[in-house]
């Protein structure tokens, strides 16, 4: 054992504690976290500065950090440091255990305090626990920064067109589907490769569409593909997809994710949406950022929500047929098309370019971690200024 270390159950550093249900709603001022992140937002909150942990089903063992008030549900567990250990550095060791393997149940998987508590694991002192979370934090500072400027970048692009769009009311009033050359489903494919399902490639999720501008592409499914089902379905440049089902109790579908080049580049392989989204390709490349945006804003003022139909369970689908047919836009004339293009197309760029260097970053960040949790590099050497 490397000197100053000790070897800790996760029983000796860490204070368990079971979330509890509560009512999620829309106006709450607090986020509730499940098994796989935010489900909701409550109007009170129960922990602070907390790990959390998902103990049932497929996202058993998911962790998640959290510096801000927030109400933990039923399917976590969460856990507060011990006297003589760091929070902040017991959020990144925790991150390297596979809790899933631990995870008891028939049915779906299960954790319980009883299979996480004798976890044994290496802990150095109270200093160079600090020393450690401070280096692993500056990247995730880094990104939260990018995280930021993302954020304003998309506030500011949809700003602009809604104003645009707002004062323009000479525009042609068109039905939406006549900007639309191509639109399919999408799919899903095999879990491994096959002579039938052969051809390789991710597949965007309606879960996936608000993370994927931030960088966030680790989660994205890679699977298997018949060949003629991908070559539909590919995602190109200026392509649109469109969540057609999903939801919850406080959300409806619709969500939108705009492809552009700088996205694709992200990942290794092809890209194609999943079966509860659709692609949608517009006539011409030039209106990719308009439809997009379009579709945002309706979103925003509940335009949307005409096309939902909810099922008792709170699964929504979309009307998308009617959709297309029904829903009236505003086409713009080719001058005002282009004004737009050149003021938004350059946002919607950086957001992806920062979005690809969030990725960079965690990578490199992931790539230290280990070495530093197991010794690998000497932190005494390291200069850090706590």
């Amino acid at each position: 054992m490397m000197e100053g270390w000790k070897e800790y159950k996760l029983g000796d550093v860490f204070h368990f504690y079971n979330g509890k249900a509560i009512k999620s709603n829309k106006v709450g001022k607090y986020p509730i976290y499940g098994s796989n992140g935010k489900i909701g937002y409550a109007d009170k909150y129960k922990f602070e500065k907390s790990i959390i942990i998902g103990r049932v089903g497929a996202y058993c063992g998911a962790v998640f950090y959290e510096n801000n008030k927030f109400w933990a549900s039923d399917n976590t567990i969460v856990v507060n440091e011990k006297d003589g250990f760091d929070i902040e550095f017991l959020s990144y060791l925790i991150s390297l255990i596979n809790l899933n393997w631990f995870a008891g149940g028939s049915a779906q998987p299960l954790l319980t305090h009883g299979w996480i508590k004798p976890i044994k694991v290496t802990i150095p002192n109270h200093y160079t626990q600090r020393k450690i979370a401070k280096i692993l934090s500056a990247y995730d500072d880094l990104i939260e920064n990018n995280l930021k400027r993302i954020k304003l970048l998309k506030e500011m692009a949809q700003n602009e067109f809604n104003e645009w769009y707002a004062n323009n009311n000479d525009f042609e009033e068109v039905n939406l589907g006549s900007i639309i050359g191509h639109e399919i489903g999408g799919g899903w494919g095999a879990e491994e490769k096959s002579e039938e399902f052969s051809k390789p490639a991710y597949v965007i999720r309606g879960t996936d569409i608000d993370e994927l501008p931030n960088g966030k592409i680790e989660k994205v499914p890679f699977r298997f593909h018949k060949k003629s089902n991908l070559a539909s379905r590919k995602l190109q440049d200026g392509d649109i997809v469109f969540e057609v089902s999903g939801g919850s109790s406080y959300e409806g579908v619709a969500k939108t994710l705009l492809v552009t080049d700088e996205l694709l580049k992200q990942f290794d392989n092809a890209v194609m949406p999943a079966s509860f989204c659709k692609l949608a390709r517009p006539i011409e490349r030039k209106y990719s950022s308009f439809l997009f945006l379009f579709w945002r804003f309706l979103r925003k003022i509940k335009g949307t929500e005409v096309f939902e139909i909810r099922s008792a369970s709170n699964i929504v689908n979309y009307n998308w047929t009617a959709f297309l047919k029904f829903q009236k836009i505003k086409k713009p004339s080719e001058t005002e098309l282009e004004k737009l293009n050149k003021i938004v197309e350059p946002i919607y760029k950086q957001v992806y370019t920062l979005g690809n260097q969030n990725q960079r970053l965690k990578e490199a960040r992931d790539i230290l971690l280990p070495r530093l949790m197991t010794g690998m590099i000497d932190i005494d050497k390291m200069e850090i200024k706590l």
